[in-house]
């Protein structure tokens, strides 16, 4: 905004002074406000000073300014900032945590552009602050820049290491897998009762909706019963935005060193799982998978293989539960199980802002240029309820839903998720049998007092406790 201010003159040049008989009077002292020598004065803060970062389970405050959004730690009032978000543009500027500028693609079409583009990177060399000192030691986000695998990787090397992957991820092999993941789900419902606490209360997200997809992936990866847990409680402390970078250092640490005697155990005794059919894996060139890349290939399975499904059928179970009639849609046969996935997935998407993708110049997107090397959040959870592509009732679940646009829950583009038909077929398979065994299962405690999970990562609620008969 241009001041209209008259400019001062320079500090060194006199002022004219009016005749004494006309010179207007000097106001009481005490009105008149004192005025710095011009070489000691401080400039006012700018009117778009920063706002602090909301703390964690807080939602961020309405924004009256252009100012960078800071992303609140924790995943309270999801809907509502995401709202915020998308009514601020396609392509938003957002506050990482250390205060580490990015942007938020917001909007779907968008969103779905800068998924495929050519000219978006994963690779975090063109990451401009993590090279030019912005972002600070320790940085909790750094391992989803800085991981070895498909992940970080673009173009031939991507191709090659997906390739890889894809040789030992087969349909085949994820087809396989039904008659076990319909078997895990039946011990599990069986021993949801006595998990109940004394006042018939059981949590559905701890002992149901982790246990399934966790047993899962580790069962086809080959990992040790003995580490799972652990294995999830680095994951959390990963994917949380609300832990310190410590915390977060540690978490890295310990899981990399976990999965490299994963990796160890099956080079020394081949099973038939996947990790065994990674190693072995192998293209016509003789190229193989790296010990690193193998690690992080590890981690990025282990998790997105469960904490996306965790999410996924948590976030399905509450929206039936807060919403009886979409239940009844599939009971009567007026939707399927496959449409309650595919609608969760759009409407509460398992991921809320994931990170990262670098633009390789100054790109002009939806609208916005986006300088090179800026950090960039695919925030799929604001574009599933964009109503440019949904509808102005984007923001209600309704599992009969056909929309134009498909959701981008899974991504687009050549990073499209390979774990996409595994979490459908576990979410759909859980969900039927959970409804089917206890078909008067409901939420133990109102839908708003459901504390958020800490993350602006993941999306979903730390607990789901609910009543198995109502």
């Amino acid at each position: 905004m241009t001041d209209a201010r008259r400019p001062a003159p320079p500090a060194d040049a006199p002022l004219p002074v009016p005749p004494a008989d006309t010179r207007p009077p000097v106001p009481p002292a005490d009105t008149r406000p004192p005025v710095p020598p011009a070489d000691t004065r401080r400039p006012a803060p700018p009117a778009d000073t920063r706002p602090p970062v909301p703390p964690a389970g807080a939602a961020p405050p309405p924004r009256t300014d252009a100012a960078p959004h800071p992303l609140a730690p924790g995943g309270a009032g999801r809907a509502a900032a995401d709202a915020l978000l998308r009514a601020a543009g396609a392509v938003v500027p957002v506050l990482l945590p250390g205060e580490v500028p990015a942007v938020a693609v917001t909007r779907h079409e968008v969103l779905r552009e800068v998924l495929a583009h050519p000219e978006v990177a994963k690779n975090a060399c063109h990451f401009a602050a993590l090279h030019d000192g912005t972002v600070p030691p320790g940085w909790p986000l750094a391992t989803f820049a800085t991981v070895d695998g498909m992940t970080t990787a673009d173009g031939a090397e991507h191709r090659r290491l997906r390739g890889l992957v894809t040789k030992a991820f087969t349909a085949r092999r994820v087809a396989a897998l039904r008659p076990r993941v319909v078997e895990l789900t039946a011990g599990l419902l069986d021993a949801l009762p006595g998990a109940a606490a004394a006042d018939g209360t059981v949590d559905l997200r701890r002992h149901f909706a982790y246990p399934l997809p966790m047993s899962v992936i580790c069962e086809l990866l080959g990992v040790d019963v003995a580490l799972r847990d652990r294995l999830h409680e680095l994951s959390n402390l990963i994917v949380s935005t609300t832990g310190t970078a410590g915390e977060a250092q540690a978490a890295h640490r310990e899981i990399i060193a976990v999965l490299a005697e994963v990796a160890e155990a099956r080079r020394a005794d081949p099973g038939d799982d996947l990790t065994s059919a990674l190693l072995a894996a192998q293209e016509e060139d003789g190229d193989r998978l790296s010990g690193r890349e193998l690690v992080g290939t590890l981690l990025l399975m282990i998790i997105a293989g469960h904490e996306t499904t965790l999410n996924l059928i948590t976030n399905a179970v509450r929206a039936l539960c807060t919403g009886r009639g979409q239940l009844e849609l599939v009971r009567n046969g007026r939707a399927t199980w496959d449409d309650v996935v595919e609608e969760t997935l759009r409407y509460d998407s398992p991921v809320a802002h994931f990170p990262f993708r670098y633009p390789v110049r100054d790109l002009e997107i939806g609208g916005t240029v986006v300088p090179r090397g800026t950090p960039m959040l695919a925030s799929y959870s604001a574009a599933g309820q964009d109503p440019d592509a949904y509808g102005l009732d984007a923001d209600r679940f309704d599992v009969t839903r056909r929309p134009a646009a498909r959701h981008l829950s899974f991504g687009h583009g050549p990073h499209y998720c390979l774990g996409a038909p595994l979490a459908r077929l576990e979410a759909t398979v859980a969900l039927e049998a959970l409804f089917t065994r206890y078909p008067a299962l409901d939420l133990a405690v109102p839908d708003a007092e459901l504390p958020p999970h800490p993350s602006f990562i993941g999306n979903s609620t730390h607990v789901l406790p609910v009543r198995l008969t109502g």
